[in-house]
């Protein structure tokens, strides 16, 4: 079974423009979400997928590979699925660019779903971590998950779910945003329309459930700081600071 990561990069961003290449305890917050992917040691081949000439320079000139895209693409699933159309691939994992703190034991969860996976009846794994402040619950910027019996995923959505009837009852998850998928799945995806979940939620998971594709949620311990706001940044900064991980 070969296994790849792509990162999907793109420079802007509507909440915070040109994130990736914003310093990140002195190297771009990219090149950091690529070493992390790198040197977790499980992929037989690791690339950034960009449009952008700048974060496509950044990888390249440090030793990296990077992938240009060729068309203009609604999601990272997209453009990653141009990527890989040709690729002699059987699962690729999907790092979000802005996902430093990326860590391997997650990463080898997933895969091993994969690996037990005989009969081939799952199209997606991805990961979850339970939350439990009240702040993050309520925050859209985290996208929460609810899945049935098995750890399928049943809905995402930026809102807070279960609605909390009765709180004390009430158990959250976090969604994070890595995906790892079968490329046949992936690529299927890409020729699904967008629906009126996605559309209004601005979910791309959201397609996957629609059309009855299976997404296989892992639970993990590992919390991790995706940049999506200066904010995000400086609190990525401080933890590098003070683990002296430069």
């Amino acid at each position: 079974m070969k296994v790849i990561a792509m990162i999907p990069a793109r420079f802007e961003a509507s909440r915070f423009p040109g994130k990736l290449m914003k310093d990140l305890a002195g190297k771009s917050v990219i090149l950091r979400t690529y070493e992390a992917v790198k040197n977790s040691n499980l992929f037989e081949d690791v690339y950034v997928i960009t449009d952008s000439d700048i974060i496509f320079n950044e990888i390249v000139t440090n030793n990296g590979k990077a992938i240009k895209s060729k068309k203009e693409h609604e999601s990272g699933s997209d453009r990653i699925a141009e990527a890989i159309e040709n690729l002699d691939v059987d699962i690729v994992i999907n790092v979000q660019g802005d996902e430093p703190f990326t860590q391997t034991e997650p990463l080898s969860k997933l895969i091993e779903v994969f690996k037990e996976d005989k009969n081939e009846e799952i199209d997606i794994t991805s990961l979850m971590i339970k939350m439990k402040d009240k702040n993050e619950i309520n925050n859209p910027n985290n996208v929460k998950v609810v899945t049935n019996n098995q750890n399928f995923a049943m809905y995402f959505s930026r809102s807070p779910i279960p609605y909390p009837r009765e709180k004390s009852k009430a158990v959250y998850y976090k969604h994070i945003g890595i995906y790892a998928f079968r490329k046949e799945a992936l690529l299927k995806f890409t020729q699904l329309p967008i629906n009126n979940l996605e559309a209004a939620e601005k979910l791309e998971n959201l397609r996957f459930l629609a059309n009855g594709l299976k997404v296989k949620m892992v639970e993990t311990n590992h919390i991790t700081i995706g940049i999506d706001t200066p904010e995000d940044l400086e609190k990525a900064n401080a933890i590098f600071k003070n683990k002296k991980l430069l």
